[in-house]
């Protein structure tokens, strides 16, 4: 069986990249529906794939989903990223998309931070907390608003 060669690091560098440069919210292959994490970028091996699909199994981000969870249908949506241990799966059905973002971000950010051996830029136990981040949303609202 084929595995997934690439490296972990730059793979969630791209979907930094993509969160950063495109946003969810922009890409235009699924333009009905909010474009789901991992699943409608780059990163994942299935994405703009014409033949039978690759198995999840084979993906580089196995690695970091909960080995309860990898045999789950779409295992990268069990993987977990606030330090509460709530995953993709869990904020799809109670965050905002704003919200989901800015979680995922610093996410990205400390587990690259992680992987490079480096200290990540958050002080310890930096997953903000909901209010946090709802203010951060409140605030890019409205910036948003003075733009427009």
């Amino acid at each position: 069986m084929p595995m997934d060669n690439r490296n972990l690091v730059q793979v969630l560098k791209m979907e930094l990249n993509y969160l950063s440069e495109v946003g969810y919210g922009q890409a235009e292959k699924t333009p009905v529906r909010v474009p789901l994490v991992f699943e409608d970028t780059p990163s994942c091996l299935n994405c703009d794939n014409q033949g039978a699909p690759s198995p999840c199994g084979e993906c580089v981000l196995i690695q970091l989903v909960p080995p309860e969870s990898r045999t789950e249908k779409v295992p990268c949506r069990h993987i977990p990223i606030t330090s509460d241990g709530e995953s993709l799966m869990d904020l799809y059905g109670h965050s905002s998309h704003a919200e989901l973002e800015i979680l995922l971000g610093r996410w990205l950010r400390e587990v690259i931070s992680e992987l490079e051996g480096a200290a990540p830029d958050t002080k310890p136990n930096a997953e903000p907390d909901r209010e946090i981040v709802r203010q951060e949303v409140s605030t890019k609202s409205a910036d948003e608003q003075l733009v427009n």
